[in-house]
């Protein structure tokens, strides 16, 4: 009976974390941790980054082959949360790829900014509903 109650929590672990998108990190210069109050500027290809900002990383958003919550949004969303832990008010899309044949997920390569003015005034990408 042990034996079948591993194998069925294993078996439920490896279905939640395989349903998630690959996140890979590189995180050179992290800063103190932002609160949840704090905004976070989400910038796209085409926003221009402000002046005299730190870089505090890089995310790359992959499939894992049985994503399922991969919307641009969403992974913007985790991007956002990313960011506050590691410090960084400014999540700036480098390089995306839509959904295609291959993978029906957004593909992104994403780097986090520390900046000390006021990231609300930026010209940046509203987060939507899915």
């Amino acid at each position: 009976m042990k034996q079948m109650t591993k194998m069925l929590l294993l078996i439920t672990v490896i279905g939640i974390t395989s349903c998630s998108p690959k996140i890979t990190s590189n995180f050179t210069n992290p800063q103190p941790k932002l609160s949840i109050d704090e905004k976070v500027a989400l910038l796209d290809i085409e926003h221009e980054l402000p002046e005299n900002l730190t870089k505090v990383g890089e995310l790359r958003f992959q499939d894992s082959g049985f994503s399922t919550d991969c919307s641009f949004n969403s992974l913007m969303n985790q991007a956002r949360i990313e960011a506050r832990k590691n410090g960084a008010n400014i999540v700036k899309v480098v390089d995306k790829k839509k959904p295609d044949l291959w993978s029906s997920c957004h593909r992104l390569k994403i780097e986090l900014y520390k900046y000390d003015g006021d990231v609300s005034s930026l010209p940046q990408y509203e987060l939507k509903l899915d």
